[in-house]
């Protein structure tokens, strides 16, 4: 498998925790989203909607969208199960991580900041939005999560594990007020450990600069 994967992006970030996880070999193919390289023909050709991560499998069958990524993984490759069997826990989980994947990330995404700074506002003000809705979100993500698991949800790393740990890299990053969110950063931690998240990590992949 061939993954198109950017060092700094959050949702390759999650895709690479799970393939490491799940023990899956993969080629990384680093694409430059600050250099623009998502937008070169053959790139838009493989994902229209020039965003990474992009999977190609080894059949040539290409697969966008992290989350329907890491439900393709979870279908053909269980184990480790990235989600509870029981139908309504699974419901949960998945509320949690959607909690990120849909409700924080896209609004601190790379194009939405560019358009922002395109529109007149500053650094200061961009960076401001960015950890006012990072705020917001682990505020209401650490209502949804168990209270007191090793991880979000039990005693493994599960799906709501891999999208918080990549959306943390980016508070850390940015300067986002984490005060109060104890629980998620000891949950960071206890991931950080385990080999497959130290080698998805951004600074461990071979475009990281």
């Amino acid at each position: 498998m061939k993954l198109y994967t950017y060092w700094r992006s959050t949702t390759s970030y999650r895709v690479r925790i799970a393939l490491n996880l799940k023990g899956l070999a993969y080629a990384p193919v680093p694409v430059d989203l600050v250099a623009g390289t998502h937008k070169a023909r053959d790139y838009v050709a493989l994902n229209p909607g020039q965003s990474v991560p992009t999977l190609v499998l080894e059949d040539g069958t290409v697969l966008t969208q992290s989350m329907a990524i890491l439900d393709w993984l979870e279908d053909t490759h269980p184990d480790p199960a990235l989600l509870p069997s029981d139908a309504l826990q699974r419901a949960r989980v998945r509320a949690a991580a959607l909690t990120i994947a849909a409700d924080v990330h896209p609004v601190n995404n790379l194009r939405v900041v560019a358009r922002l700074k395109a529109m007149g506002h500053s650094q200061d003000d961009t960076v401001a939005w960015m950890n006012h809705w990072m705020r917001q979100g682990f505020t209401a993500f650490t209502q949804l999560i168990d209270p007191e698991t090793e991880f979000c949800f039990g005693d493994t790393p599960g799906l709501t594990d891999l999208c918080l740990v990549p959306q943390l890299y980016n508070a850390h990053r940015w300067g986002c007020d984490l005060t109060g969110l104890s629980r998620l950063t000891e949950i960071e931690a206890r991931c950080l450990a385990l080999p497959a998240f130290d080698a998805a990590r951004p600074e461990n992949q071979p475009d990281a600069h």
